[in-house]
């Protein structure tokens, strides 16, 4: 639990959980005509794909810096006009996202007990990962996907590029 007896970690439906976002909005009609321009905040849904389950772990206001800083941050002038572009600053904190529940090709995938207990497991198991580690880890992890990426173009290639036989090149098929 957190500081005001909430929980360090929770689960939100993509679709419900809104978030503040300052700037310029045009609003349209159906036929998508513009309607009006207007500079203002507005509570737009924070996740997408909105038809997901979202892992969402609590952090304390000081990890936004001060309100004076987040001020400075996050504050744009859009026509003359000053807007807070990410909200009012979150003096009890927020959550912030951690995880979508998904399946590796983007399918919908159901809410278990035993998928949040995972998820919050590895989420913590990660943060008591020395840093110099988890950097290691991800440019390994970086290299792997790049060497498939690059093994997977040039079969591509392979098959696209014409052979060059003599004087004249002849498509493989």
């Amino acid at each position: 639990m957190n500081r005001y007896g909430e929980p360090n970690f929770r689960v939100v439906w993509g679709g419900s959980r809104l978030a503040w976002i300052g700037g310029r909005w045009t609003d349209r009609d159906a036929h998508g005509n513009t309607i009006r321009e207007k500079v203002e905040l507005r509570r737009v849904p924070k996740y997408l794909p909105e038809d997901r389950w979202h892992v969402e772990r609590w952090l304390p206001a000081e990890s936004y810096g001060s309100p004076e800083q987040w001020l400075a941050q996050t504050t744009e002038i859009e026509d003359g006009v000053r807007v807070a572009a990410l909200g009012p600053y979150p003096s009890r904190g927020d959550y912030e996202h951690c995880f979508t529940l998904e399946s590796a090709s983007g399918e919908f995938i159901a809410l278990t007990p035993a998928a949040c207990d995972w998820i919050v497991r590895a989420i913590e198991w990660s943060r008591r990962q020395r840093r110099t580690e988890m950097r290691g880890a991800i440019a390994a992890r970086e290299a792997r996907r790049e060497r498939h990426m690059d093994r997977g173009m040039d079969d591509i290639l392979d098959d696209a590029v014409p052979a060059f036989h003599g004087e004249a090149f002849v498509v493989s098929a």
